[in-house]
């Protein structure tokens, strides 16, 4: 989430789900376009291995995971990262052992500078 992105949708409220950089309002744009499939809002944010992890899905209008929520410092539980656990409730389905963060290519997407043009 860019800034320019943040200040273009926020209706101006605080995000009632606990996510750091969720634009106030967002999540009703979020509930309505789950409404034509399972959508998911997550954000990391790590700096020399330290960090957090937040994750929501949302499904015909309702979230049906999450939020979750993975303090920095604290191992993430038997079912996984809330990044992690967010991809497989959209579907992803990876090989015991293997990661759904890398599995579906987000590594590449780990600076936002990087991407967007």
């Amino acid at each position: 989430m860019t800034d320019q992105l943040f200040d273009a949708a926020t209706d101006g409220t605080d995000s009632p789900l606990g996510f750091w950089r969720l634009p106030g309002g967002f999540d009703r744009w979020l509930a309505e376009w789950s409404s034509a499939g399972p959508v998911a809002y997550v954000e990391a944010e790590y700096f020399g291995g330290a960090g957090e992890q937040h994750a929501a899905v949302w499904v015909d209008g309702a979230v049906v995971l999450g939020p979750l929520h993975a303090p920095d410092g604290q191992p993430f539980g038997a079912d996984g990262s809330p990044i992690s656990r967010a991809l497989r409730r959209l579907g992803v389905v990876v090989d015991a052992g293997a990661d759904e963060f890398a599995a579906v290519g987000l590594g590449r997407h780990r600076r936002s500078e990087d991407w967007i043009g």
